[in-house]
């Protein structure tokens, strides 16, 4: 990361503000922060918003715990990408990663290293762009002597995703709760990606609902239908005689693929089918275990994580969720997009929302296998018209999103009480 000095302005500067061709409480530049670009949902959808933003002619920092991954090469030009990696905490993950599990110790020992960031650079707004970081953006933005608005993004639910977390296992619901419910009020704005999301975190933190905003995040692109054409493949995905059948997603409790496993092993004693699960995670070896239990060996296959999950869902016959808890599941809106018809549990939050309370797929109650079977095999039987998921996939298409939050932001900074001091950003130096 490089040092920057403290923005000052003196009286002259303060005199002509604000400068020629500029606006009164715009956001300027944003820090964006997220764990890391190892090409999950959250971190592709933050990339995106990160190009739309300097695209608007804003500047942007996107700030990452681990500056490493295969959404590196997304990253618009414009947008300086700064690695919190390799300092002092880094080196300090390095030396216990034996004893701590490696996500949860690396967002946590970057705290130091993100407040010093903020204290040095001072954007004018602070975007912590997950759920799983806010905790952490919101002690780095205290550290750092709250010297700009902060706003939080709610990716996943909420209630459902902190007492996940490994370091959380410990506290009980109640206290998680609580502890959200005393950092969320002390953002200015929470931005969620669902209504769902939204009444969540209004209910569990008391934030009044005018400060929670629900905006839908820009999955379905031009980039998107662009990599769907991509070929890809694997002996199955040309055997138009046994469906095609997928899970995608990081290989995780929250996803419950486990249930997925069962549900297709009923599925299977019923008709031919063949199961691939797109990701990678720490239950690998439990799954693969419990499809060996099963007897499925030769019916299932773990390929691991895969860039272009999409063009699979192009030429899959169908895709199941089998979350716990979700956000707003970016899986559900690719499918749909790819006119592959879609399984889902009714989880909170996101896949009610999407496939209209059951009109675009099915929804089955969380850890039933008999009845996501039920559904599975109703939906392979009686496939919806692909146009007609497409055309529902259409609403999510949010050209708009970029400009929706930085209303949001610009808002924020007009109404911070920074805002009695007004102050231009510096330009900043290169990476």
């Amino acid at each position: 990361m490089n040092r920057q000095s403290d923005r000052q302005a003196s009286a002259a500067t303060l005199a002509g503000w604000p400068p020629q061709g500029a606006t009164p409480y715009r956001a300027e530049h944003i820090a964006l922060f997220i764990h890391s670009l190892a090409g999950g949902g959250a971190q592709r959808r933050a990339v995106s918003l990160a190009n739309g933003f300097a695209e608007r002619g804003r500047a942007v920092d996107l700030v990452a715990v681990s500056s490493k991954g295969a959404l590196r090469d997304q990253i618009a030009p414009a947008v300086r990408l700064v690695g919190l990696d390799g300092g002092d905490w880094d080196r300090t993950y390095v030396r216990m990663h034996p004893w701590l599990p490696s996500l949860t110790a690396q967002v946590l020992l970057s705290a130091r290293a993100l407040g010093r960031y903020l204290a040095q650079v001072r954007p004018d707004v602070f975007l912590s762009a997950a759920s799983y970081v806010n905790l952490v953006a919101v002690a780095a933005w205290h550290g750092a002597g709250r010297p700009m608005p902060l706003v939080l993004r709610a990716s996943n639910h909420p209630a459902g995703n902190l007492p996940s977390c490994i370091w959380f296992r410990r506290l009980i619901r109640a206290g998680v709760r609580r502890l959200v419910a005393r950092l969320y009020p002390q953002a200015s704005a929470v931005i969620a990606v669902s209504q769902g999301v939204a009444d969540e975190v209004v209910r569990v933190t008391g934030i009044p609902r005018e400060r929670v905003q629900a905006i839908y995040n820009p999955v379905v692109t031009p980039e998107l239908l662009q990599r769907a054409s991509i070929p890809v493949q694997h002996p199955w995905l040309g055997d138009q005689a046994v469906p095609l059948i997928l899970g995608v997603g990081r290989l995780n409790m929250q996803k419950d693929f486990p249930t997925l496993l069962r549900a297709f092993a009923a599925v299977h004693r019923q008709r031919p089918a063949r199961l691939l699960i797109l990701g990678e995670g720490p239950h690998r070896r439990q799954l693969l275990g419990l499809a060996k239990s099963l007897g499925l060996q030769k019916e299932v296959e773990l390929p691991g994580f895969v860039e272009n999950a999409p063009a699979w869902m192009a030429r899959a016959s169908l895709l199941v969720l089998s979350s716990l808890w979700e956000g707003l599941p970016g899986v559900l809106i690719e499918a749909l997009a790819m006119g592959c018809p879609v399984v889902s549990t009714d989880c909170p939050s996101g896949p009610r929302e999407i496939l209209e309370g059951g009109r675009y797929g099915l929804l089955v109650p969380c850890q039933d296998p008999e009845a996501l079977a039920k559904a599975m095999l109703r939906t392979l039987r009686e496939p919806p018209d692909r146009d007609f998921l497409r055309a529902r996939a259409a609403a999510f298409t949010g050209s708009d999103v970029p400009d929706r939050y930085l209303q949001v932001l610009d808002a924020c900074l007009r109404d911070s009480p920074l805002a009695s001091r007004p102050v231009v950003s510096e330009a900043r130096t290169g990476p």
